[in-house]
């Protein structure tokens, strides 16, 4: 079987669930490929985002996997956690703790964050983002994907959102 394939910078990404319905949501999973190449995630992500219930944005991750630059993890996953976190976090977080130095986590959920920082593995969420697709030019406007994400029921605090927006000049 063939090894994953790195990003730009030298890293597998792994993407868990929320971002992945975010991004959705404002039609930016086409971002992620721009951004990072080829992105991966556990079989426990991709069986909680492609639910088979029409959800928001569920045809287009369907067509993400399709594609094939998001990609279902199929080395091994070691459990070198055990904490009370969702599947899906959970799988992310020990993909990455295999080799934390090569792993991007994009995830949005404050406590599998917070175990991802407590081992010292590099982790961004939905805002971080779609604030560097504002950067690298793929959107006009960072404060539109906010404004759609806020309309619907997903939710990013209004002081990440403001660090963002700063930070693209918006």
């Amino acid at each position: 079987m063939a090894k994953p394939s790195l990003n730009a910078d030298g890293q597998r990404v792994i993407v868990d669930a929320s971002p992945l319905i975010g991004l959705a949501l404002v039609e930016g999973l086409i971002w992620l490929p721009q951004l990072f190449g080829q992105v991966f995630v556990p079989e426990s992500v991709k069986q909680e985002v492609l639910p088979g219930k029409s959800a928001p944005g569920e045809q287009s991750l369907a067509h993400a996997f399709d594609s094939g630059w998001l990609t279902v993890w199929h080395e091994s996953i070691t459990p070198c956690l055990d904490i009370d976190l969702d599947a899906g976090e959970t799988d992310c977080i020990n993909i990455a703790l295999s080799s934390p130095e090569n792993y991007l986590l994009i995830m949005d959920e404050r406590a599998g964050r917070a175990v991802a920082k407590e081992y010292q593995l590099q982790v961004v969420g939905t805002a971080a983002v779609i604030g560097l697709a504002k950067k690298r030019g793929l959107i006009v406007s960072a404060r539109a994907a906010f404004e759609v994400l806020h309309r619907s029921d997903f939710r990013i605090s209004a002081t990440v959102i403001n660090k963002i927006l700063a930070s693209v000049g918006e």
